[in-house]
């Protein structure tokens, strides 16, 4: 009997992937456990196996397009076999119909960026479940409160095509705000050159400007001279090395953020109509380059409880994985706060965008030696050659003020400078 192949659950608080390519086409054999396709979820490339040995006598769901957890991907069997006799589990679709008021139970709870919790469903703030930058993009353009949109999708989960249905609808929404400008579309001339773009890029930008739309973004920058924490790695590294673990200075930047996160709590939050959710757990994203392929945000957790090894050891496992595309939904999920390393390329200082729902990131310029101006105990001046650095805290302004934005960042330069 043929045997349906469905999207699998890649991670908590994963609904639907999004399918790159088939591995596989209509008519191929393949083996059990043998890749069939490659799907894309919160920017994590991952295969999907076969579950049986067959033909490939169905695919279902084509490149490019969106598929939810349980959803029919293809279906395999014996050559001339009927694809409608397909056994295994029905589509999730199916079953939700049966069960729609049953929700799985987990061990952890939802990362902040996905629930809006509601104590009480009849009041307006209703669990929304959810939400994807897509649908946040659309409903901010369109002054359109998520509230007051009924959800058709998986356990009432609100989709794309129910926002745009409600603002074609033309019904009140209790927010009013002008729609975002539209960019008229631009005739080639000749000669140019239309590159498509990628998912990744795709969801980058959904998230980005989503950002931008939701966060009233302040930056504010401070130098650092890493002397010592220079002078510290210069004489750690062989021994870290020893353990098989390259000290890179990305470790002390999030070992020198913890220090400011514990510090002053404020900043390891998220901001809810209800009130300010400071989060216990601190979970730091290290913002990874993959090159043309834009970058992707592999989540430390627990990064208050690493020593500097344990953090040298984090760091060098994710971003190896990152580059070799080995990382897990879930490796990207439940970041409190984000560092980003964009002196790597040379810049000295930038204005990074805040990593939703997250209260701010920090950006971490290129290392200089410079002349400076250097004080010693006695109040006497001297200029020295120093190692220094440019940190670009960009944080949002509904969470935190100037003063208590430039504490925290302060807290983070005098761990670097006092480094022991």
């Amino acid at each position: 009997m043929a045997t349906r192949v469905l999207v699998p659950l890649l991670g908590e608080g994963v609904e639907e992937v999004t399918v790159t390519k088939w591995l596989k086409q209509e008519g191929d054999s393949i083996d059990e456990l043998e890749a069939l396709v490659e799907v894309n979820t919160d920017k994590v490339d991952t295969e999907i196996p076969a579950p049986s040995s067959g033909v490939i006598l169905k695919i279902q769901v084509e490149e490019g397009t969106v598929a939810k957890v349980g959803e029919v991907l293809a279906v395999i069997g014996q050559a001339g076999e009927s694809v409608e006799d397909a056994s295994g589990p029905e589509p999730e679709e199916e079953k939700a119909t049966e069960t729609s008021d049953v929700r799985p139970e987990t061990d952890s709870p939802q990362p902040a960026e996905t629930k809006i919790k509601s104590d009480d469903q009849s009041q307006k703030s209703r669990d929304l479940g959810f939400i994807s930058p897509v649908v946040a993009k659309i409903a901010a353009e369109h002054g359109v409160n998520l509230q007051d949109v009924p959800g058709t999708g998986l356990n009432g989960r609100i989709t794309k095509k129910d926002v745009l249905n409600f603002v074609e609808s033309g019904q009140p929404s209790a927010v009013s705000a002008q729609p975002a400008p539209r960019t008229s579309p631009i005739a080639p001339a000749v000669g140019d050159q239309l590159i498509k773009h990628s998912i990744i890029r795709k969801q980058i930008a959904e998230h980005m400007l989503m950002s931008k739309h939701t966060s009233p973004h302040v930056l504010t920058v401070m130098e650092v001279d890493m002397s010592k924490v220079v002078a510290h790695r210069k004489a750690n590294r062989e021994v870290f090395a020893k353990d098989g673990v390259k000290l890179t200075f990305t470790a002390y930047f999030m070992q020198a953020i913890v220090a400011g996160l514990k510090a002053y709590p404020n900043v390891n939050s998220s901001w809810t109509d209800d009130g300010l959710l400071i989060h216990s757990a601190i979970n730091i994203g290290m913002a990874t380059s993959l090159g043309k392929d834009g970058l992707i945000v592999p989540v430390i957790k627990g990064a208050d409880a690493l020593s500097l090894l344990g953090m040298a050891r984090a760091v060098n496992d994710f971003a190896n994985r990152a580059r070799s595309k080995k990382l897990n939904p879930d490796d990207v999920k439940g970041g409190t706060f984000t560092l980003t390393n964009h002196g790597i390329s040379g810049s000295l200082f930038a204005f990074p965008v805040i990593n939703q729902p997250q209260c701010g990131i920090l950006g971490v310029g290129a290392m200089q030696k410079r002349a400076v101006v250097v004080t010693d105990a006695d109040s006497n001046d001297s200029i020295a050659i120093r190692s220094m650095v440019y940190l670009s805290f960009v944080f949002d302004h509904r969470i935190l003020d100037g003063a208590s934005a430039d504490w925290f960042l302060m807290k983070v330069k005098e761990t670097l400078e006092n480094w022991s």
